[in-house]
């Protein structure tokens, strides 16, 4: 059709207009469009003053407490420091864990073997590792066990040395299983731990992050770091929401 109405035109000899003309620089994403960054940043930034706290933190110490509600960046924040850690070769292994608890709704039982069953709930940490890494080097070190991604049952009687250990969603996570996994920590380690006490999916009373948080405030070699609505970096009506919610 376009070359039929450019014919067309030409035969009665009318002027062709560009849709777009190039003199003009004129785009139809807007006058932002040039000043978009289309190249991947390898170093994340923090956005806010807590989200600072938190990666200095993490830089600085061996164990810290994030503590947020969601869309803070707790988990993002976490794994970027994890893998910048990696790669200047300040650890040898990066470990990611989740509890697997279901938000409020029975899923049943899921076909597969162990890592399929476990895959719905441990997406949020595949997400943010090939954000980071990219899936196709993600994978190469998921086989090589550079990177290891396990449920926290399968974390008692470990020692994990010279590791970058985060663990995500320890709202859902009891005071014993808590204290199980701090005393998992070993030399030359680093340990995240990063949840929303707001929001456990277990039953009231049974989740031990604040508590274990207000215990461990008073060490001075443990960071809590607490992060609010002013940090979240979702979509705005997030942090809107969560102030009445």
């Amino acid at each position: 059709m376009a070359k039929r109405a450019t014919r067309v035109a030409a035969s009665k000899n009318e002027p062709v207009v560009s849709l777009y003309p190039a003199e003009k620089a004129w785009s139809p994403l807007g006058e932002d469009d040039r000043n978009r960054d289309q190249s991947y940043v390898r170093k994340v930034r923090p956005q806010s003053d807590n989200q600072r706290q938190l990666l200095r933190a993490i830089t600085e110490g061996n164990l810290t407490l994030a503590l947020g509600p969601a869309g803070t960046g707790k988990t993002y924040l976490a794994i970027s420091a994890a893998v910048e850690a990696f790669e200047e070769g300040k650890v040898a292994r990066i470990m990611l864990s989740r509890p697997a608890v279901e938000a409020g709704e029975s899923l049943g039982f899921l076909p597969g073997d162990l890592q399929e069953k476990l895959a719905p709930y441990l997406r949020p940490l595949y997400d943010a590792l090939s954000d980071r890494l990219g899936g196709k080097r993600l994978r190469a070190l998921l086989a090589d066990g550079s990177i290891e991604i396990a449920p926290i049952a399968y974390m008692r009687g470990r020692t994990l040395n010279n590791a970058f250990v985060v663990i995500d969603e320890a709202q859902n996570c009891t005071y014993g299983q808590i204290k199980m996994l701090l005393t998992r920590l070993g030399w030359h380690s680093t340990m995240v731990l990063t949840g929303d006490p707001d929001q456990s999916d277990l039953l009231p009373g049974m989740s031990g992050l604040a508590d274990i948080a207000a215990r461990l405030s008073d060490l001075p070699d443990v960071a809590v770091v607490h992060l609010n609505e002013k940090d979240i970096v979702r979509h705005p009506l997030v942090a809107s929401m969560l102030t009445v919610l």
